[in-house]
């Protein structure tokens, strides 16, 4: 698949990775390609389609005589996002290849830019979802079907955009598929609890990625895409607001429907508050602005982990008392 699917053009950045990212520095050139097409030099959305899952598992065990989460299982969910993620967006951008060559800041991904052949990126779509597929079968069955139900939608995300003007709605629903799938790897089966935290997580995602796509929205109106940035506009700070505020609400809701105690209560206090600071500090016309603030949910991602953990471990303490 590689060597003699590149073709003869120099590598480049991407506009959103960090300069210092370590495919720049320190992968080899052959590999750079595929590794921007797999977005392994930007980790954020490996962080946020990640803490979903940890969260639901978490969120199975929290109430239980386990005082810790389970470890192997946090390692292959952390190794099936970054599998699914890589095919995911090798995927959107196999489907995306003539967009994003109009567009100036995906102008630079692999595709567009001639570096990876539309052949090469769909044996990469192949190999990463093998990948997935190695992780998954080392759940149980109801969770194995539960999980590959989402390639459904994962599969019609990328035309979205052509059709509505609520893509978001769509992303949300197929990135958060893990806050079903890891409780269901903890119980072999689903619950309110877990439905909850996936409505929280879409509200979540619909407000992230409203302020990610005010980055493109000149190019999005010029290619007749449709997104929230451009739905709402001006009105897109009291509409992200309104997202992150149901989310907060749910995720109280799935804690309170889990038998959650005060510790993960007092985490989802704090992620809201950074939720609103995002949403004070806003500024849709400044894409570094916008940038940041949607990377930054990577801190309410680990703030709530941690907060789900430290709740399973002191109630396991108390439990001794």
């Amino acid at each position: 698949m590689m060597g003699a699917d590149i073709l003869p053009k120099p590598a480049q950045s991407i506009a959103d990775a960090a300069p210092s990212n370590w495919v720049d520095r320190w992968a080899p050139l052959a590999l750079q390609p595929y590794l921007r097409l797999g977005r392994f030099d930007r980790p954020i959305g490996t962080w946020l389609l990640l803490f979903p899952c940890w969260w639901s598992m978490c969120l199975a065990q929290v109430n239980s005589a386990e005082h810790y989460p389970n470890f192997f299982y946090l390692i292959l969910f952390a190794i099936g996002a970054m599998a699914m993620r890589a095919s995911g967006c090798a995927y959107n951008d196999y489907v995306d290849r003539d967009f994003d060559a109009r567009v100036q800041r995906t102008v630079g991904r692999p595709l567009p830019a001639g570096q990876v052949t539309p052949g090469a990126a769909l044996g990469f779509v192949v190999v990463t979802a093998l990948i997935g597929l190695l992780v998954l079968i080392n759940f149980n069955s109801f969770t194995i079907w539960l999980a590959i139900a989402s390639l459904l939608i994962v599969a019609v995300y990328p035309f979205a955009k052509r059709v509505t003007s609520y893509p978001q709605i769509v992303l949300g629903l197929a990135f958060n598929w893990g806050a079903l799938v890891g409780w269901a790897a903890i119980k072999g089966s689903i619950g309110l609890s877990p439905l909850a935290l996936y409505a929280g997580c879409v509200f979540w995602t619909v407000g992230y990625d409203t302020i990610y796509a005010h980055q493109d929205k000149e190019d999005d109106v010029l290619l007749g895409l449709g997104s929230t940035a451009l739905k709402f506009g001006e009105d897109t700070v009291s509409f992200v607001g309104g997202m992150y505020a149901l989310a907060g609400v749910m995720w109280l809701i799935a804690g309170a429907l889990a038998g959650a105690h005060l510790v993960y209560f007092l985490a989802v206090v704090l992620v809201f508050l950074q939720m609103s600071w995002q949403v004070a500090t806003l500024d849709i016309d400044n894409s570094t602005n916008c940038l940041w603030r949607f990377k930054s949910n990577r801190d309410v991602g680990l703030a709530l982990f941690l907060g789900l953990v430290a709740d399973m471990a002191l109630s396991w303490f108390a439990g001794l008392n």
